[in-house]
C-alpha cells in the first residue's frame, strides 16, 4: 500500500434486503473518491454476513461485486483498523485509515457495524451507534421527534405479538387511508398503502416479513415528497442543502423500491423543489433540528411530506443516516445543486470522520 494516500475501507453489501442497493451506492462512491488522495480497499459483506475483499470495479460498473475467489477477512477489536485475512497467516494485514460503511438497512445502518468499527478503533463516515440506531427504527425516531415538538404524521406501532385490525388502525391514526412500513428498513422495502381491510391485512403480512415491528401511518393523500441533505463539516458546523422534490410516476402510485432503483422513469426528481423561500428555509431548519434530535453525525437525508390541502404544512417523514449514493440518488444530487460536487462531498465526509476520531483521542 502507498501510505502517502489515506487507505479507505469501502464496506458494501450486507445482510439486509438492501444488499443490492448498497452495491450500487458503493460503485458510485468508488468513482467519486479521488485516487490521488485515497487508496480504496473494497470490502464486500455477503448475504450470510461474512466479509471478503471485494473488487475495484470498472468505472462504468453499475454495482460492486464480491469475487468468488476473494479472501475472507475480519476487522478485530483493538487493532486500530487492521484488516486480517482469515486462514492465511502469511498475508500481512491491511491498515485502514478510515472506513466508509456504504450499508443500508439492518446490520449496517442501525448501529451494529458502527459499534464494531468503534471497537476496531478505526474512524468511519457517518453517524455513531446512537444516531444510527435511533434513526433506523422508525418508531423510536418518531417518538423522539414528536417529543421534541417536531411535526410528524400520526402513526401506530404494531408488533407480531400485538396485531390490530383495519378499523382499529384507522381510528388510531384518524384516516381510512394508511401506509404500512417495517420499522427497521429503508429504500421502501416492504412498504405498501392500504385503504380496505383486505389491503391492510396483505400490507401487514408483507411488512412483517422484514421486521417484527411495523408502523401504520396516516396516508397524506397526494402528499408532496420533499428531501433535504444535511452535512456536518469537520468543525461540527451543519449545512442543509437545497431542497428536492420527488414526483413518482403515476404507474407506481408512490415512491416504491421499483420506482427508486428499477424503473429509470419511475420518478421525476425536481431540484430545486418548487417552494417559497420561507417554506424552503423552514424545511432546512427542520432538517437540521431533526438531525440534532436524533444525535446524527456526518450526514443524513431528511424526508418531508407536504399536504396539498394545506401547502404550509410540513411533516418530518424519516431520516436516513446512510442514504443511497447511486447515480440517481437524491443525497449527492442535492449537494451537486448546492455547488458541492461528489468528489468534494467525499472529501467532506471523510474529513469529518477523521476530525471526529481525532477529537475522541485527544486527552
Amino acid at each position: 500500500m502507498n501510505h502517502t494516500r489515506k487507505v479507505v475501507g469501502l464496506l458494501f453489501g450486507g445482510r439486509s434486503a438492501e444488499h443490492d442497493v448498497s452495491r450500487m451506492s458503493a460503485a458510485n462512491i468508488l468513482r467519486a473518491l479521488d485516487p490521488a488522495h485515497y487508496e480504496i480497499v473494497p470490502i464486500g459483506i455477503r448475504r450470510d454476513g461474512r466479509w471478503f475483499l471485494g473488487n475495484a470495479a470498472a468505472t462504468d460498473a453499475k454495482s460492486l461485486e464480491i469475487p468468488s475467489d476473494a479472501p475472507e477477512v475480519t476487522l478485530p477489536p483493538g487493532r486500530n483498523g487492521e484488516l486480517f485475512a482469515l486462514g492465511d497467516a502469511s498475508r500481512a494485514p491491511l491498515r485502514l485509515d478510515v472506513v466508509f460503511p456504504v450499508l443500508h438497512g439492518p446490520n449496517g445502518e442501525d448501529g451494529t457495524v458502527q459499534g464494531l468499527l468503534e471497537l476496531a478503533g478505526v474512524p468511519y463516515v457517518g453517524s455513531g451507534v446512537m444516531g444510527s440506531a435511533a434513526s433506523m427504527d422508525k418508531d423510536v425516531a418518531k417518538r423522539l421527534l414528536r417529543d421534541a415538538g417536531l411535526p410528524i404524521v400520526p402513526y401506530l406501532t404494531l408488533t407480531d405479538h400485538d396485531p390490530v385490525d383495519y378499523i382499529a388502525a384507522t381510528v388510531a391514526v384518524g384516516s381510512p387511508e394508511l401506509f404500512i412500513k417495517p420499522a427497521n428498513m429503508g429504500s421502501s422495502v416492504g412498504v405498501s398503502p392500504a385503504k380496505t381491510p383486505a389491503e391492510f391485512a396483505r400490507a401487514c403480512e408483507l411488512a412483517f416479513r422484514y421486521d417484527r415491528k411495523i408502523i401504520v401511518e396516516r396516508s397524506v393523500a397526494g402528499a408532496r415528497e420533499i428531501e433535504c441533505s444535511v452535512l456536518e463539516e469537520a468543525s461540527g458546523a451543519l449545512r442543509a442543502s437545497p431542497l428536492g422534490e420527488i414526483v413518482p410516476a403515476s404507474s407506481h402510485g408512490f415512491y416504491s423500491y421499483d420506482a427508486k432503483y428499477e424503473d429509470a422513469a419511475g420518478a421525476d426528481l425536481r431540484i430545486p423543489a418548487a417552494l417559497s423561500p420561507e417554506q424552503a428555509r423552514h424545511a432546512q431548519e427542520l432538517a437540521i433540528a431533526a438531525f440534532r434530535v436524533l444525535c446524527c453525525e456526518g450526514l443524513a437525508r431528511v424526508d418531508f411530506f407536504i399536504d396539498p390541502r394545506d401547502p404550509k404544512s410540513l411533516f418530518v417523514n424519516e431520516i436516513n443516516t446512510l442514504p443511497g449514493f447511486t447515480a440517481i440518488s437524491m443525497y449527492p444530487k442535492l449537494w451537486e445543486a448546492g455547488g458541492l460536487p461528489q468528489r468534494g462531498l467525499m472529501e467532506a465526509l471523510i474529513g469529518h470522520a477523521l476530525a471526529r476520531d481525532q477529537r475522541k483521542t485527544q486527552p
